[in-house]
C-alpha cells in the first residue's frame, strides 16, 4: 500500500500542529522528493549516514526531529549540505522535520515517551497553558534513590546517563535533548530530579545549590522513542511501511 506526499504531509501537520509553535526551523516537508510514498524511514537527525541508511533500505520519506535549514544557520548550500541534499534529491527521497512540535505531542511526543520509559504515573506539560514549553513533570508510583533511576535510563536508552545528587526522588521535570537551562524552573516546581539530555558545566553548580538531583542522559538518546512513535502512527493511518534507523551517537 502507499499513499501521497501530500497525504502524508496532511497527516503530520494535523497530528503535529507546527503553526501552533515559534520554532527554530521550518517544520513540515524540507525536501520534496517522490509524490508516492510506500516506505517511511524515521530517525532523529538527517545526518549523512541516515541519508545513507534511507537509500539503501528503499525509503521514499524520511521523517525526523532535526532536519535543515536552522535558524542561525549559514544559508550557503555547500559542503556537507550540499552533500545531503544531493544525496536526497538524486534519490528523490521526501524530508520532513519536526522540531518542537515533536518535543510537545502529549501522546507520542518525545517528553511523554521518556516519561513512560522513566515509569511516570501520568507525564504532563509544566505548564499546560504553554504548548511550547517543551518542560514535563509527573511522579513515580513510590520514592525511589536517584541511582536507581539513572540505573533505569541506563537500561531503556543503552547509554549510562551522568548523575549529579543523590537522595531518594519522586516528583520529576523533565526536558528532552538540549534542556539543561531549564533546571532553575524545575527546581522553583519542586522537581527531586531534573532530568536532561545535556550538561552545562553551570548545571552542576545549579542542581548542587538549589537541591535537587540531575540526570544528563543524552540528547540523542532521549530523543529516539517520539519520531519512532509518530512513525507507526503513521503506517497504520496512511498504509506505508515504516522502519526506525537510529545512527548512533553518545552525545
Amino acid at each position: 500500500m502507499a499513499c501521497t506526499r501530500d497525504q502524508l504531509s496532511d497527516f503530520l501537520d494535523e497530528l503535529l500542529h507546527p503553526s501552533a509553535f515559534t520554532d527554530y526551523c521550518p517544520n513540515g516537508l524540507q525536501v520534496e522528493g517522490k509524490a508516492q510514498i510506500k516506505h517511511l524511514v524515521t530517525g532523529v537527525t538527517a545526518s549523512q549516514a541516515l541519508v545513507d541508511a534511507a537509500i539503501a533500505d528503499e525509503a521514499d520519506a524520511i521523517l525526523v526531529h532535526h532536519g535543515y535549514f536552522w535558524r542561525s544557520e549559514d544559508p550557503c548550500v555547500v559542503g556537507i549540505k550540499a552533500q545531503r541534499l544531493r544525496a536526497l534529491l538524486a534519490a528523490e527521497i521526501n524530508l520532513f522535520a519536526y522540531h518542537l512540535p515533536l518535543d510537545c505531542h502529549p501522546e507520542l511526543g518525545n517528553n511523554v515517551t521518556l516519561g513512560h520509559l522513566m515509569g511516570v504515573v501520568d507525564p504532563l506539560p509544566l505548564v499546560a497553558s504553554d504548548a511550547e514549553l517543551p518542560l514535563y513533570t509527573g511522579r513515580l508510583p513510590a520514592e525511589i534513590p536517584v541511582e536507581q533511576l539513572a540505573d533505569k535510563l541506563a537500561t531503556s536508552l543503552d547509554r549510562k546517563p551522568l548523575l549529579i545528587g543523590e537522595g531518594a526522588v519522586q516528583k520529576l521535570v523533565w526536558c528532552t535533548g538540549a534542556g539543561q537551562g531549564y533546571i532553575d524552573r524545575a527546581a522553583d516546581a519542586g522537581a527531586d530530579v531534573f532530568i536532561t539530555g545535556e550538561i552545562s558545566e553551570q548545571t552542576v553548580h545549579v542542581a548542587r545549590e538549589r537541591g535537587l538531583a540531575f540526570i544528563a542522559a543524552g540528547h540523542h538518546a532521549t530523543e529516539r522513542y517520539g519520531v519512532q512513535a509518530v512513525g507507526e502512527r503513521v503506517a497504520s493511518a496512511l498504509g506505508c511501511t515504516h522502519r526506525f534507523i537510529d545512527s548512533p551517537n553518545p552525545a
